[in-house]
């Protein structure tokens, strides 16, 4: 199998390198899918896609954001 993808070690990557890599892609993953993130990504999509919008303050988005977990809790265990 040929590993030809951007991601792949290349041949003289150092071995701190990698771990430095490995240990972004765990924080990113991690950040991620506990939700911190959210709101960098809610601001990036709006700008994006709705760039006349005025975005909610951080402290709003957590507050709606909290609010709607309540209304809806969908999968939540708690």
């Amino acid at each position: 199998m040929d590993r030809t993808d951007a991601t792949a070690p290349g041949p003289r990557e150092s071995m701190g390198t990698r771990f430095a890599r490995v240990g972004r892609g765990i924080r990113w993953y991690v950040t991620t899918l506990m939700g911190d993130r959210a709101y960098d990504v809610y601001v990036r999509h709006l700008r994006a896609h709705h760039p006349q919008a005025q975005p909610l303050t951080e402290r709003q988005f957590w507050r709606q954001r909290s609010d709607e977990q309540d209304r809806n809790p969908g999968a939540r265990c708690c």
